[in-house]
């Protein structure tokens, strides 16, 4: 019986995991293209739709519209050699990465909780954390739409018992978690005049906090801090600094979410 929920599980992931990749490249753009229309340029019109159903899935350096077999969940990366089958361009590795990261995470979820609630509420979880860490990292963007979505949903998984916390301990993991970022934030401001975060990591570290509770923030910040760090270093021993030196912080609280999700809060913590 586990064999078959960890095969549920990870059919399940690599398909959601081929949908985390087009909220991940379509999201930021129809972000963008609403917050142009709303500055009166236009350009978002009826005649020029653009959401996650439409237009259907193309090669993105040849427009041309796949068919279903060339849009496989893996399959298709592998079958094509990771390139398009009719301009013969490379196929970027983040695509069937993230599928693959979504297959971990269904198989990791149905194995641990079984074909319950609690194994769909995790994976969604961690695929929210997959897309957002991606997107920051692109775009140094962190929508609300995916944000306030997640803290929702760790108060409601903890209103039905799927996470471990009671339901005021997920409210005040939400609430010490913003609480968190934003007095570092004015802080780092008025010490330096300088902006030191983005204000989508108050949020980001709010979700985590109302999925894990208030005594799991010293894991997560001190996680994602030191991976920042290291990923830092290293990106400015290479060279693959961006201009100003800025390194997103959302993909390192989102892996440490991650962490806690397969190894738990750091020992002593």
């Amino acid at each position: 019986m586990a064999m078959i929920e960890i095969f549920l599980g990870v059919m399940l992931g690599l398909v959601l995991g081929s949908f985390a990749n087009v909220v991940i490249h379509r999201l930021p753009r129809m972000l963008e293209r609403q917050w142009t229309a709303a500055e009166g340029m236009g350009i978002d019109t009826p005649r020029d739709p653009f959401n996650l159903a439409v237009p259907g899935s193309h090669c993105p350096h040849c427009n041309t519209p796949l068919r279903w077999y060339e849009n496989l969940p893996l399959l298709s990366f592998l079958w094509q050699r990771g390139r398009c089958r009719h301009c013969r361009e490379p196929i970027g590795w983040r695509y069937p990465l993230v599928e693959l990261s979504g297959a971990a995470l269904g198989g990791w979820c149905f194995m641990r909780f079984g074909l319950e609630g609690p194994a769909v509420a995790w994976m969604a979880f961690g695929l929210t954390l997959v897309v957002l860490a991606a997107i920051d990292w692109d775009t140094t963007l962190l929508p609300d739409v995916l944000t306030q979505p997640l803290t929702w949903g760790g108060l409601v998984a903890a209103a039905l018992g799927w996470s471990g916390l009671s339901l005021p301990m997920a409210l005040w993991g939400a609430v010490g978690g913003y609480l968190c970022l934003w007095s570092l934030y004015w802080a780092f401001r008025l010490v330096t005049g300088k902006e030191g975060m983005g204000q989508g990591d108050f949020k980001l570290l709010a979700a985590l906090g109302a999925w894990w509770g208030p005594w799991a923030g010293v894991s997560i910040i001190l996680i994602a801090s030191l991976s920042g760090l290291a990923v830092g270093l290293w990106l400015r021993r290479q060279g693959g600094l961006r201009e100003g030196g800025y390194l997103p912080f959302g993909p390192f609280l989102a892996l440490a979410g991650l962490w806690l999700l397969v190894f738990g809060p750091l020992p002593g913590l």
